[in-house]
């Protein structure tokens, strides 16, 4: 894509692929990337805040995102999983209802799939009926990984 720069940062889910253009953080991907590789300092910031991230250190990202593409229900699908506070979730049903479609459970969990800023915009935080884990772009394995990070960080801070 034109006027965007890329950036890997490594992580405890390993490689992250970061993409950003003129306005904000555009992208992250699952694994390393065959694209040139450049450094500036909305990558040098948004690398910095990933790291305090999975050190525990960070709930709240604050880099500014540039969110391309998707319908208009995937968009609001996205603004509600950015709403979902660190260490919580919620069910693919409950965002369905909120957004004023109870039975689009399904169609929530394609949108999530469709995410293109991951771990930033949670949706590792989005789960089925009952707390069940099911999907994750990055995969299930990475999805328990995150969600273990920031319950052992909330924990840990409850009871400090």
């Amino acid at each position: 894509m034109v006027g965007m720069r890329w950036s890997v940062v490594d992580s405890p889910i390993g490689d992250l692929t970061l993409a950003v253009d003129e306005t904000g953080l555009c992208r992250l991907h699952f694994g390393r990337t065959d694209r040139p590789l450049e450094t500036d300092s909305l990558l040098t910031e948004t690398q910095e805040q990933l790291k305090a991230y999975f050190a525990g250190e960070l709930q709240e990202f604050t880099v500014p995102l540039s969110v391309r593409g998707g319908s208009e229900f995937e968009r609001a699908v996205w603004a509600e999983i950015a709403k979902i506070p660190y260490g919580e979730m919620i069910t693919y049903g409950a965002i369905a209802t909120a957004l004023g479609d109870p039975g689009a459970a399904r169609a929530v969990g394609t949108a999530c799939n469709h995410n293109p800023i991951p771990v930033i915009v949670p949706c590792h935080r989005v789960v089925g009926a009952g707390g069940k884990m099911v999907g994750f772009g990055g995969g299930i394995d990475r999805k328990r990984k995150l969600l273990e990070l920031e319950a052992r960080v909330a924990l840990a801070r409850a009871w400090s």
